[in-house]
């Protein structure tokens, strides 16, 4: 079964900020997987892709991963953090891939894996 996992901003930015091949580097450490993201980081990537250079190009490839290769999920909350926190503590999905040291510390107290950068461009999991 593929593994469910939600992608934060920080993450969905790695390609462009960090030269991280995202989806080619989930499929090197889990196989097959189903890539969501709450709405809120949709709407966060939309706003950092109004502010221009490179933070700004970041966002917009971040934006365009999240709408077309992601399952874009409503949730209760509106901030993007709480959502993704949302999405973990209910098991709606098994990982979080975030760069975000205090998302990270709270997706790890819901008991939930979070995947992240290691090294220079390699991404590995860190268990709760």
């Amino acid at each position: 079964m593929a593994s469910r996992i939600a992608l934060d901003t920080s993450a969905l930015m790695m390609p462009v900020e960090l030269d991280v091949r995202l989806f080619d580097e989930l499929e090197r450490l889990l196989g097959e997987f189903e890539p969501t993201t709450p709405q809120p980081v949709v709407e966060e990537l939309r706003r950092l892709s109004e502010k221009g250079g490179t933070e700004g190009t970041a966002a917009t490839v971040g934006h365009d991963l999240a709408t077309e290769r992601c399952l874009v999920v409503d949730t209760d909350e509106s901030y993007a953090d709480d959502a993704l926190v949302e999405l973990a503590r209910e098991g709606a999905v098994d990982y979080v891939v975030t760069n975000d040291r205090p998302l990270r510390d709270r997706v790890l107290e819901a008991r939930r894996p979070v995947i992240a950068l290691r090294g220079r461009n390699k991404l590995a999991v860190t268990q709760p």
